[in-house]
């Protein structure tokens, strides 16, 4: 049977169906990245790019092709995470632009749509590199203009498509080394194709259960006595209430229940008129504190410790960031406008101390382990009552998502300094000169930070080969702006062979930051053993206070 288009119905339950393959597959997208640390990887910052727009997508109860086409582009606009997220969201804001005025969509449009998607996800990346998901898009849409200008047959052609972006998916090992050496292919390329392969089953009719997919339904609430402490994942219990001062309807619940989800289990989020009640098992209560109070005010908090290690520190820790939040909420408010403000991604008490008194207003709390969103990097500008605001993404993994807030948001001047580490980052406020005009700051942060060499010390999660480099599980690994300089079985060795890697004669400063992971006494003697191998560079060492990384090293 020959199917020529595809109408508002049909589309949405194509995307739905796509998202919910890319769910079931971002495990296996994870393993596909190349790097072997604990980050937030590419299949979980698609999938939860994607599912803030199938969120919206579910709750249209009677689409058109242009409320769907809003739907899916401000959707995945504003959940996008880490690069692929926003190429992915990028490749649907190009689609959605091409089939928002039609009223079905039929092989020429089909085919217009994908290249004007791929064009998009171009455009927005400074320097796009072949052998990436945009390699893959790029292919699609080529064939697609091919195929569909001599045929109108939809389900044959988009079969013919698929079939080459799977061959082009295969041959990006050959456009980047790094990828034929791990034995992967791109991962972000891979997560495209996994969503074009869930819309086709949907197409061709193939039974698939969307009923429960995109709304997180709250969970049962064990009693604390009933449940074994060896199995538990999330060990902090959490609760509080939301006395709302904001704007939260169906669509704000569902984006704080998946945030919840995000962060932990056994969710309970509860909407009674003008107060919200949560629940969440969680490592980071923080976290979820820091949420509710982008919707309101906060009362009748509670923070027990299910396994009954670290409960003091951990529920102190969470007091103060939710009286910071506060804080900052507070003077954001009362505060006249001021002409410059900063926003910084950061990782740790520690780091977070020393952005903030270097002038930091509002820290984002993230980076690689959970790279916070494009609406994450909006609700920070919310915060902060400036009329230009330098926003400092530390982390390569975020720098897209800062460009795409950027461009979202009308009210304030956004300045992304693209730092790709905190010791650049921290650099870079350094030179900020107050009085300059903003094209001399930026000039001379992006300059100044792009002087100092960055490493970090963590483990590895799988075994692989890189940089000519075997990694084993478990191994200490060393890695440098270029890659992985070193990789040893114990911390210290792992830093002092990173160390000897970055330090060139003219160098002046090494910096250390320890993380929550190491005592200060040891971090203490690595310094020392450190100075004696290099007495003529001065050496300082702070408390980071970061999470899985041990160390984080600046040379400069």
């Amino acid at each position: 049977m020959v199917m020529n288009t595809i109408d508002a119905n049909m589309l949405k339950k194509m995307f739905l169906a796509g998202a919910q393959r890319l769910d079931s597959k971002k495990e296996w997208i994870n393993e596909l990245n190349v790097f072997p640390v604990p980050d937030g990887d590419t299949g979980t910052n698609m999938t939860m790019t994607i599912m803030s727009a199938a969120r919206e997508v579910q709750a249209l109860e009677h689409p058109t092709m242009e409320s769907l086409a809003k739907a899916i582009s401000q959707g995945a606009l504003r959940g996008a995470r880490g690069n692929s997220g926003v190429i992915l969201s990028q490749l649907f804001r190009g689609f959605c632009r091409e089939i928002k005025e039609v009223e079905v969509i039929d092989a020429h449009v089909l085919a217009m749509a994908l290249d004007h998607a791929s064009e998009t996800a171009y455009k927005a990346v400074m320097k796009p590199k072949e052998g990436t998901i945009l390699t893959v898009a790029k292919g699609i849409s080529t064939k697609a203009l091919e195929i569909f200008e001599e045929s109108d047959d939809l389900a044959e052609g988009i079969q013919q498509v698929l079939e080459y972006g799977d061959y082009v998916l295969s041959q990006t090992p050959e456009m980047l080394p790094v990828l034929k050496q791990a034995g992967v292919v791109d991962s972000g390329g891979q997560g495209l194709m996994e969503v074009l392969k869930g819309t086709y089953d949907a197409f061709l009719g193939k039974e698939i259960d969307l009923s429960e997919t995109f709304t997180p339904s709250a969970k049962v609430v064990v009693p604390d006595s009933d449940i074994d402490t060896a199995d538990i994942k999330f060990g902090y219990c959490t609760e509080f209430i939301v006395m709302l001062e904001k704007h939260y309807d169906q669509q704000t619940e569902n984006e704080f229940k998946e945030f919840l989800s995000s962060i932990g289990d056994s969710i309970v989020c509860v909407n009674d008129e003008d107060i919200v009640k949560v629940h969440v098992h969680t490592n980071d209560p923080g976290l979820a504190i820091q949420k509710g109070l982008s919707y309101g005010s906060l009362t009748s908090m509670k923070i027990d410790n299910m396994r009954e290690e670290h409960h003091e520190k951990v529920v102190k820790d969470a007091e103060r960031k939710a009286a910071e939040a506060k804080a900052i909420q507070e003077k954001a408010a009362q505060e006249p406008r001021k002409p410059v403000g900063f926003i910084a991604v950061s990782i740790g008490e520690g780091m977070n101390e020393i952005f903030k008194g270097l002038g930091v207003d509002y820290i984002i709390e993230g980076g690689q382990t959970m790279n916070p969103s494009t609406e994450d990097i909006m609700n920070a500008v919310d915060h902060v009552n400036a009329d230009t605001i330098y926003v400092l993404p530390n982390n390569k993994n975020i720098i897209l998502a800062a460009e795409q807030a950027k461009s979202l948001v009308e009210d304030k001047n956004l300045i992304v300094i693209p730092s790709k580490t905190v010791p650049q980052g921290i650099t870079a406020i350094v030179n900020y000169v107050d009085g300059e005009s903003d094209e001399a700051n930026t000039e001379a942060m992006i300059e100044e930070m792009g002087r100092v060499k960055s490493g970090q010390v963590t483990y590895a999660v799988r075994d692989t080969v890189l940089d000519d480099k075997t990694i084993t599980e478990g191994d200490i690994m060393g890695i440098g702006d270029a890659g992985i300089l070193s990789v040893a079985k114990d911390i210290d060795s792992a830093v002092i062979e990173l160390v000897e890697a970055l330090v060139d004669d003219d160098d002046e400063l090494i910096s250390i930051y320890y993380g929550e992971d190491i005592s200060e006494e040891e971090a203490e003697s690595l310094a020392e053993e450190i100075e004696v191998r290099y007495p003529d560079v001065d050496v300082e060492l702070q408390n980071g206070g970061q999470p899985i990384y041990y160390y984080v090293l600046s040379v400069e």
